[in-house]
């Protein structure tokens, strides 16, 4: 007997955990485009675009297209007032309408999304396509949009920047980049104890969507030339990463020292190496990632493998 109310007890626990479940399932409509001097071939690849995107990027259940038109019997639906009686019909919680207009080679994008419930609109946004073949692009980022329920500017991201973005006078979307960064380096062992020096950085970066990959030439009380990988934690304009290097350092150090014995001061002429194999350890922030125009804050701690056991913090600040 008390197995069994056990088995019961469960039953019931997975049943509720999965009645909770289903009620946190966001049922989404899709309404059909309208278009406006489009060719037919192309919107209707668009809105199949936009509901394999949304369904990749999200759990939503979304109610088919043979489900929709049936439930629009030939009417049509392009306004959000529209849109709130159709989706109370379809028991959607929200609904989403798309509208193309061509405008010379431009394709104008208006879209939608209204909250069912309460009848008022989350979202109603546009995008431009420059022309048809950008419109793959387009109708992914106004998934990502709908997805994450922000409006294009707040969803842009590395990845998904639409080519009309691109001709902004802050040009988003580059992968290649260079820049100069300077700060100070502060010693915590080796560097024949000075307190910090002035140093300067060249970088020539490859950024991709979760990694920057690129080399560092510095004039950090010495000279270093370094390889590094950065992950890359967000793709928004505020980015914080982590990574490490490795590369090579030749440290300016006093060759000669002076040892006082009871005759006097003597000179120890045994030669120390000064340069070395050298490790970095990194970590900072991309600020306006999404631009090719992006301040870098970097924060190191460097270790280079010569004679004097030279460790140190590096801090810089500069463009890329």
């Amino acid at each position: 007997m008390k197995t069994f109310c056990i088995k019961t007890f469960f039953v019931f626990i997975t049943f509720i955990i999965s009645l909770c479940a289903q009620s946190n399932n966001t049922t989404l409509l899709i309404l059909p485009f309208d278009a406006n001097g489009i060719d037919p071939v192309y919107v209707e690849t668009s809105e199949s675009i936009l509901r394999v995107e949304i369904n990749r990027l999200s759990k939503m259940d979304i109610i088919t297209k043979d489900r929709t038109e049936e439930i629009l019997n030939g009417s049509k639906c392009y306004t959000t007032e529209c849109a709130v009686t159709i989706g109370k019909e379809a028991g959607a919680d929200k609904v989403a309408g798309c509208k193309l207009a061509a405008l010379g080679e431009k394709i104008i994008v208006q879209y939608f999304l209204v909250d069912v419930s309460t009848g008022k609109p989350e979202l109603m946004d546009q995008l431009s396509a420059v022309n048809l073949e950008d419109l793959d692009q387009v109708m992914k980022r106004i998934a990502s949009n709908i997805v994450e329920n922000k409006s294009t500017e707040e969803n842009a991201q590395v990845g998904n920047i639409v080519q009309e973005e691109t001709t902004e006078p802050l040009r988003r979307s580059s992968n290649k980049n260079i820049g100069l960064s300077f700060g100070y380096l502060f010693p915590q062992e080796g560097y024949d104890g000075d307190n910090k020096s002035f140093t300067i950085n060249l970088h020539l970066d490859y950024e991709m969507q979760e990694l920057a990959v690129g080399m560092l030439l510095g004039i950090r009380d010495g000279f270093a030339m370094n390889v590094y990988g950065d992950y890359l934690f967000t793709r928004t304009d505020i980015c914080p990463y982590m990574g490490g290097g490795f590369g090579f350092h030749w440290v300016s150090h006093q060759q000669t020292s002076y040892i006082a014995d009871g005759f006097g001061p003597a000179i120890d002429n045994s030669k120390k190496d000064s340069d070395g194999f050298e490790l970095t350890l990194n970590t900072g922030l991309r600020l306006l990632h999404t631009y090719n125009f992006q301040i870098l804050l970097n924060l190191e701690y460097i270790v280079t493998f010569n004679d004097y056991h030279d460790k140190a913090i590096v801090f810089t600040l500069g463009i890329l």
